[in-house]
């Protein structure tokens, strides 16, 4: 009996060859990964990574994964960021499978920021169970989108999404967009 592997997504563009062959190989150790250039989206940024992971954002994540293969992992978007220089020059997008899915969006201009934010993604484990608290959240949450905040040097969780409902945190409250 066969089971299929697990799908990763990597979508990018503004990535040399040598760049996306060492995160698909990265990827591809651990996953079947479909890799999709894109079209130029976001006119602001020079380059753009997305990697979806098939798995919830977890411990159970990263021992599978592998601390030293994570390390890898964000070593080479650091060095694709430093590479670019400061500016609004690269975007990444880090998705996690689950309830509710999880996505970390790294935009910063200054490279120190951009480290510091690309290393500080695996702490989030320890807030997630109270930043998720259903309580303290709008209800049926399929989505949590977090950014990281210059002021602080911390990730926050900005936006939350309930299926066609999207809610913003601002001034310690969660405001219904519309």
């Amino acid at each position: 009996m066969s089971q299929d592997p697990l799908v990763a997504s990597l979508k990018y563009y503004g990535v040399s060859p040598w760049e996306i062959e060492v995160l698909y190989g990265l990827l591809n150790s651990m996953f079947k990964v479909e890799q999709e250039p894109d079209a130029k989206q976001d006119e602001d940024f020079a380059t753009m990574v997305d990697v979806s992971f098939p798995l919830e954002f977890s411990d159970a994540f990263f021992k599978w994964f592998g601390p030293m293969r994570w390390d890898k992992v964000k070593a080479i978007l650091k060095e694709m960021k430093r590479r670019r220089g400061s500016g609004k020059t690269m975007k990444v997008h880090m998705r996690f499978a689950g309830k509710p899915n999880i996505k970390f969006v790294v935009d910063l201009d200054d490279h120190r920021w951009f480290n510091m934010a690309i290393e500080k993604i695996d702490f989030i484990l320890e807030l997630l169970q109270y930043q998720l608290d259903p309580q303290k959240i709008p209800q049926n949450i399929t989505d949590a989108v977090y950014e990281f905040e210059q002021e602080t040097g911390r990730w926050r969780l900005r936006t939350a999404f309930s299926y066609d409902t999207r809610y913003v945190f601002l001034k310690n409250e969660w405001k219904l967009v519309t």
